[in-house]
């Protein structure tokens, strides 16, 4: 049994120890927010903060976990309140959204650190790939978060998702229980 914390929340695993944290996350815990990108720790994608530092998901063992403290998006706010968050829709960085969740935990350590990121440093500390490029945005969000963390500069709220994690799943058809053929559909009222 492999144990740490995700999300505030002790976990134990009964999987191989040698399981990629990513899988972990995604098929254990659900938590698919964390995306599966190139397997190889390049893209980015599945950047999760394993004790305040930005760690691709893909390359590190839930062995390696152990006793460690691990944080994904799910984690981050579950209102949308981060200041990384707040200023990527601000300033509309997000389009396709598939690397967004590893941009922003990617940027919330990095803004942890040193608030008054210069370009050098945003640059060498976000390495994520991403297809739509949004590159041009994403130094000023980054810089904008900053400010926000400090208190220097505030920003629209973001409306809260309007949906409890825990029922996410619940209106995906394609998760709803296998009937045998033949069988009646259920009563769909």
């Amino acid at each position: 049994m492999t144990r740490f914390t995700v999300n505030n929340q002790p976990v134990s695993y009964a999987l191989d120890p040698q399981t990629p944290l990513l899988w972990a996350l995604r098929d254990a815990s659900n938590l698919t927010g964390t995306k599966f990108g190139c397997g190889t720790g390049e893209c980015g994608a599945c950047i999760v903060d394993i004790d305040g530092a930005a760690v691709p998901s893909c390359r590190v063992s839930i062995a390696a976990c152990e006793g460690r403290f691990v944080t994904t998006i799910e984690g981050l706010s579950r209102d949308r309140s981060h200041p990384v968050q707040q200023a990527f829709a601000a300033l509309g960085v997000s389009q396709c959204g598939f690397c967004i969740p590893g941009m922003v935990m990617a940027a919330a350590a990095l803004i942890r650190r040193n608030p008054s990121p210069a370009d050098a440093e945003i640059d060498a500390a976000i390495t994520n790939i991403c297809r739509c490029g949004i590159y041009p945005r994403l130094r000023e969000a980054i810089r904008l978060a900053g400010r926000i963390a400090t208190g220097a500069e505030t920003v629209s709220a973001l409306p809260p998702p309007g949906i409890d994690p825990g029922d996410a799943a619940a209106a995906v058809p394609a998760l709803t229980p296998l009937r045998s053929p033949g069988a009646a559909a259920p009563d769909a009222r």
